[in-house]
């Protein structure tokens, strides 16, 4: 197990930004840039024992900092959707950046994936990667001076792991996740419509036009967004569907039945050209599934090694709240009273077929 720091580039800024790789035993791979705590790549091995990069990302610190995609990124203050940037909290109203058709989305436009985070390795029996990042009061709208830590760790039964942890001087609300894109066959090997899914959760939150849910629970059963038993992406992802016209895909919240147990599985992805597998764990009480609907192959789009990243060429599985929660009370709520602690983990393990 070793970590190796070199330099990724500067900021527009003229700030330094860093790359941590963590090795593991077995030759795994998990590169970690100081900006926006991105998981930059990610190299796992396939059934024949060959290795490849499985999340999407760029090559350079200015593709991130232009980026509009948050690739592999950590976000926060609050992750997913706030309807209409607006949340009341202790009976005073709050405004939050509006960068989302109406919504405030991901933290605004300068959130957790835009800023530079603090590294430090903690030698221990895994060489820990800890980041750590102060979030002033009122940045973005947001109430309350935040710690911030997050810990990676890529153990030696290959398990990336991701703790988080916050602290607030103030009441706020918190919604700690990472927005990895990944790919099974390779980020460059096209679209994952033939990835298999499975997603432990009986019940999703209905969605309106704009990705906000409405406060139903809906129940999976006999809708295409069962994923109870494994099953190929593409094959309902264009169904006439309501909340998939809306999502124009999978972009939705599942409220997970292992209910914050992490020895439960929550997730599989399961790529059978490869024969790599993924296995979910979270404490979270939900996954937003987002089947890259927005990805076009230009632009933005454009990743590693020059690849266009083409609409469905990734799978994100974002473990947090319901979005809009704070503003809905059918749902666990994000909020993080003063000085009480925020505490989450998530662990995607990779193996093969």
């Amino acid at each position: 197990m070793s970590i190796i720091k070199r330099e990724f580039g500067k900021t527009k800024d003229n700030v330094n930004v860093n790359i941590f790789t963590i090795t593991n035993k077995s030759g795994m791979k998990a590169e970690i840039s100081t900006y926006g705590g991105t998981i930059v790549s990610l190299t796992a091995p396939d059934k024949e024992g060959n290795f490849d990069d499985i999340v999407l990302g760029y090559d350079t610190i200015e593709s991130y900092e232009n980026g509009d995609k948050f690739f592999g990124a950590l976000i926060g203050r609050c992750g997913n959707r706030i309807q209409n940037g607006k949340f009341t909290l202790n009976d005073k109203e709050y405004s939050l950046v509006i960068n989302d058709g109406p919504n405030h989305l991901h933290g605004g436009t300068k959130g957790f994936d835009k800023v530079i985070w603090n590294a430090e390795i903690l030698s221990n029996e895994y060489n820990q990667l800890k980041l750590s990042y102060f979030s002033k009061d009122g940045e973005e709208g947001y109430p309350g001076n935040l710690n911030v830590t997050v810990i990676y760790t890529l153990t030696d039964d290959n398990s990336l792991e991701i703790h988080y942890h916050a602290i607030s001087d103030s009441d706020t609300i918190v919604n700690l996740t990472n927005h990895s894109y990944f790919n099974l066959g390779g980020h460059a090997s096209g679209t994952i419509l033939d990835h298999e899914l499975m997603i432990a959760a009986d019940t999703f939150t209905v969605n309106d036009e704009f990705s906000i849910p409405t406060g139903e629970i809906g129940n999976v059963s006999d809708t295409p967004m069962d994923f109870r038993s494994s099953k190929n992406i593409g094959k309902d992802i264009n169904s006439d569907y309501e909340q998939i016209k809306f999502g124009c895909g999978y972009d939705h919240n599942w409220i997970l039945n292992s209910n914050g147990d992490i020895s439960k599985l929550s997730a599989k992805l399961i790529d059978k050209s490869k024969g790599r597998v993924m296995d979910m764990y979270t404490t979270s009480p939900g996954v937003q599934f987002y089947s890259a609907n927005f990805l076009d192959g230009k632009g933005t789009s454009i990743g590693k090694n020059n690849t266009p990243y083409v609409k469905r060429s990734g799978v994100c599985l974002e473990t947090q709240f319901v979005p809009n929660a704070i503003n809905n009370n059918n749902f666990a709520s994000p909020l993080l009273k003063a000085n009480e602690e925020y505490n989450h983990t998530t662990i995607y393990k990779f193996s093969t077929l």
